[in-house]
């Protein structure tokens, strides 16, 4: 007679332990990225993420967009209503970026007043339906939309978006391609 658990049986709890040990990880990440659960405040984006834009070089703009370095990330925002708070608000942001300021170009999307300093102009052709006076949209160095912001948000949060990501995405050499 066998003493205690079976050998066919031992080898059944051995597998499930092993499953359990792989899996177990697997299910508690996905528990966390779907309810939110124990991620840091400090390591989430403050702005919405936008993976159903299409990249910048597909907009429906005028000429004047293709003055863009693609080296630079782009803070555009639209502005068919008059939008002078924001342009200003994203002015006083761009000057808060210091030595990373070259690495960010702002561009108004439409409106008639005066560009301001460091800023770049271009109107739609026609405006998509995805498109809203209200939001700023943060764009990448390829043209991709990676975050974007209501008139509402605070621009220290932006802010500090955009400090995250160039710090997190170093500049690129420009050696490189000559």
């Amino acid at each position: 007679m066998s003493r205690g658990i079976s050998w066919n049986l031992r080898q059944k709890l051995k597998l499930l332990a092993f499953i359990a040990l792989f899996s177990g990880p697997l299910v508690a990440a996905w528990a966390m990225v779907e309810w939110r659960v124990g991620i840091p405040e400090e390591k989430a984006a403050h702005g919405r993420l936008e993976p159903t834009l299409p990249p910048l070089s597909q907009w429906p703009l005028e000429e004047g967009a293709a003055t863009l370095d693609h080296e630079e990330w782009v803070l555009a925002y639209d502005c068919l209503l008059p939008c002078g708070g924001l342009a200003d608000r994203l002015w006083r942001l761009h000057r808060a970026l210091g030595r990373e300021a070259p690495r960010v170009t702002r561009l108004r999307l439409g409106g008639g007043q005066d560009p301001l300093p460091g800023e770049q102009v271009v109107h739609w052709q026609e405006r998509p339906a995805w498109s809203d006076d209200a939001v700023t949209w943060l764009i990448d160095f390829e043209g991709r939309v990676v975050l974007s912001y209501g008139q509402d948000d605070d621009p220290s949060e932006i802010l500090e978006d955009v400090r995250r990501l160039l710090r997190m995405n170093p500049e690129i050499e420009r050696l490189s391609r000559e």
